[in-house]
């Protein structure tokens, strides 16, 4: 779906939202006037210097501890705050997307694998190109659409609809003009998709409250099904994407060989099994350079999420006496 027109708000949330957005647009104003690379040189000063000290910082180090325990302190450290400073940069990047290059003298996306997405695209049996926060996640879908690989995007909307609005605008300068929000509407449109031959970007790094639990860094983590079982229906191709920073606004993006799975004519076993290579594959990669990663999610369960769970459970067996079962959103993003 193209971009839609913000759903009529009370006037209490139309005032929060506003009031909610004012610092995120003057911060972007700010970074659009200072150009790409001085503002992405601001946004690595942020980075390490304020994301560093919050909450989201702790978590990637608890993350990155259980992922690599053999991992020195100082080694930790210095990822976390290599992971900040490529969050600060993103964020100030966003005013810029459409600087984003592919070839020439301004280039800022150099490509690896092209081959690999021009044969699946021309497959005509319809392509997901599956990836995760790695970088400046948003060069993905740009490099993509720049090389004429027609499709849309599923993205998981901010809940402010202003800063929603201005970031699809943002992408669509350059990248794919169709952007695809989560749930049941969203989920038929990838479908009808795919069936055409197009093809679909996705990220699918992040914890879901609906998916399925796959070893993750030899952890079980909650992981969206969506693409294993849209794969196994319509015969599409999994085509591992990654974005790696190079320097500076600069960037790397390769396309990797497609997923190779053989069914084995038990749905139930494959959508697990494929879910569990495609996340095998991403752990791959952040493994080539995982300050490259995003660690700032919950991406495993913790103790809360536990309690959570037993009580959902607990909600549905007794669902029959009238007690509501609040479900957690599942994203494709």
């Amino acid at each position: 779906m193209s971009e839609l027109p913000i759903r009529p708000l009370p006037f209490a949330q139309r005032l929060r939202y506003s009031a909610e957005s004012v610092p995120f647009f003057l911060f972007m104003g700010l970074f659009k006037i200072l150009g790409i690379d001085a503002a992405s040189a601001v946004g690595s000063f942020i980075g390490r210097h304020v994301f560093y000290r919050l909450p989201p910082a702790r978590t990637a180090r608890t993350n990155l501890r259980a992922a690599y325990p053999d991992m020195s302190a100082p080694e930790i450290e210095k990822t976390v705050r290599e992971v900040c400073d490529n969050l600060g940069r993103v964020v100030a990047e966003y005013p810029h997307l459409d600087k984003l290059a592919l070839g020439g003298p301004g280039a800022r996306i150099e490509m690896d694998g092209v081959e690999n997405g021009n044969a699946a695209v021309a497959s005509a049996k319809g392509v997901m190109f599956i990836s995760g926060h790695f970088a400046n996640w948003e060069t993905m879908p740009v490099a993509a659409s720049l090389l004429g690989y027609d499709g849309g995007l599923v993205y998981r909307p901010p809940n402010n609809p202003y800063v929603d609005r201005w970031i699809s605008r943002q992408r669509a300068k350059l990248g794919p003009k169709e952007q695809i929000s989560k749930g049941v509407q969203g989920t038929r449109r990838i479908f009808t998709l795919l069936r055409r031959g197009k093809a679909i970007f996705l990220l699918v790094d992040q914890k879901t409250g609906e998916g399925i639990s796959v070893p993750f860094f030899g952890r079980g983590a909650m992981t969206t099904a969506a693409p294993a079982m849209l794969a196994l229906k319509l015969g599409s191709i999994l085509l591992p994407a990654s974005a790696e920073r190079v320097g500076g606004a600069h960037f790397r993006v390769k396309i990797h060989p497609p997923i190779e799975f053989a069914p084995s004519g038990d749905y139930d076993q494959d959508v697990p099994a494929l879910t569990a290579k495609i996340t095998e594959t991403i752990e791959a990669i952040v493994r080539e350079r995982p300050s490259q990663w995003l660690w700032i999610h919950h991406r495993w369960p913790r103790a809360r999420d536990v309690v959570k769970k037993a009580k959902k459970r607990n909600g549905q067996d007794l669902g029959g006496s009238g007690v509501s079962v609040e479900r957690e959103g599942s994203s494709l993003t």
